[in-house]
């Protein structure tokens, strides 16, 4: 299994992670919950109205965290790619993600709702024990 797949396999089996971002000194949480793979990199979406998107074009540095159960938890850093190249089915999905979190857009190609890629990808699978296991790329 490549690292996009174990990342993704991860990310698609539990209903939210969370990204984090800063504005300068100041870090900011929420919750994520679409992710996808698109010519070799994982893709998440927001809006370009969102707090996330304004930080990420002013620092594209961002972490993620997120608990399954049983499987311990994962560790994603990397740098938001912010060039929109999202293909027509990996928008949709996150078009129909997005509406049905109760999200509203025109539809998938609506110009607010924008996909980001994970550039320079860092993961790591953790446990409570303390051990930790680097996810290769």
């Amino acid at each position: 299994m490549t690292g996009n797949e174990q990342v993704l396999d991860y990310l698609t089996n539990i209903p939210a992670w969370y990204l984090a971002t800063c504005e300068g000194d100041q870090p900011h949480v929420r919750p994520f919950s679409f992710a996808a793979e698109q010519d070799g990199k994982i893709w998440f979406c927001t809006a370009t109205t969102k707090d996330v998107y304004r930080e990420l074009q002013a620092n594209p540095k961002f972490e993620l965290s997120g608990w399954h159960p049983g499987h311990g938890w994962i560790i994603l850093r990397g740098k938001a790619g912010l060039e929109d190249r999202a293909n027509a089915e990996v928008r949709k999905a996150g078009y129909e993600h997005m509406c049905g979190l109760g999200e509203t857009y025109e539809d998938e190609n609506d110009p607010v709702l924008t996909f980001f890629s994970v550039e320079e990808p860092q993961a790591w699978m953790c446990d409570i024990d303390g051990s930790w296991v680097p996810i290769e790329f």
